[in-house]
């Protein structure tokens, strides 16, 4: 499988999640060397960092979820709350995509999308657009927001899970999520991941 655990990791309560799909499952949108790259380097070390930054501390034993509660805003627990935003993320993010997705969107989440930007295509547009004008490195979301489907953008440091909106799906603008396959087009990575592997059955189900 493609899980990268050491026995270190073993003893942590933070772990790397395995992936779940092969690393060459994203092509050729995302390339295995890309998938790598961003999951064995960039969000392992997020992981590593965030059990070193927590160790023997009071908050080591808390779930990722709580620990970004309870760190969010407090200026004695920045680094641990950026670590953890970042490795939280990242963890959302692999999910958020499924090889040979598109355009198959579950009813009730088709109908919240046809009342919010008036078609799927409305909707991917307005995603496309969040990410080429988010300025350097960030995340761009679709998220519940009330009743209502909004796209939001955070920088590296935001908190991705503010107690008014539900995240459904978010998308990596940080380069190296996509520099490798993409150099400096943004916007056509983002194009070919809207067109062929949003994983609509998991931005669903996370409307419950």
């Amino acid at each position: 499988m493609n899980a990268v655990l050491r026995t270190e990791d073993l003893r942590a309560l933070h772990v790397l999640p395995v992936l779940p799909y092969a690393y060459d499952a994203l092509q050729p949108v995302i390339s295995r060397q890309t998938v790598l790259c961003h999951y064995t380097k960039h969000h392992r070390e997020c992981v590593v960092q965030l059990n070193a930054l927590l160790e023997g501390t009071a908050l080591a034993q808390l779930p990722l979820e709580a620990l970004l509660r309870r760190t969010a805003g407090k200026a004695e627990c920045a680094a641990i709350f950026d670590a953890a935003v970042q490795a939280w993320n990242h963890s959302f993010y692999w999910r958020c995509l499924a090889p040979h997705g598109g355009n198959r969107v579950p009813l009730a989440l088709s109908q919240k999308i046809k009342a919010a930007f008036g078609s799927l295509d409305g909707l991917k547009g307005a995603l496309a657009r969040a990410a080429i004008e988010q300025f350097g490195s960030g995340w761009v979301w679709l998220v519940l927001d009330g009743a209502e489907l909004r796209v939001r953008t955070t920088a590296a440091r935001d908190d991705p899970l503010p107690g008014h909106v539900r995240p459904l799906l978010v998308l990596d603008v940080w380069e190296h999520a996509y520099y490798l396959d993409y150099q400096d087009r943004r916007a056509e990575y983002v194009r070919a991941v809207l067109d062929g592997l949003v994983n609509w059955e998991f931005a669903a189900a996370n409307l419950n």
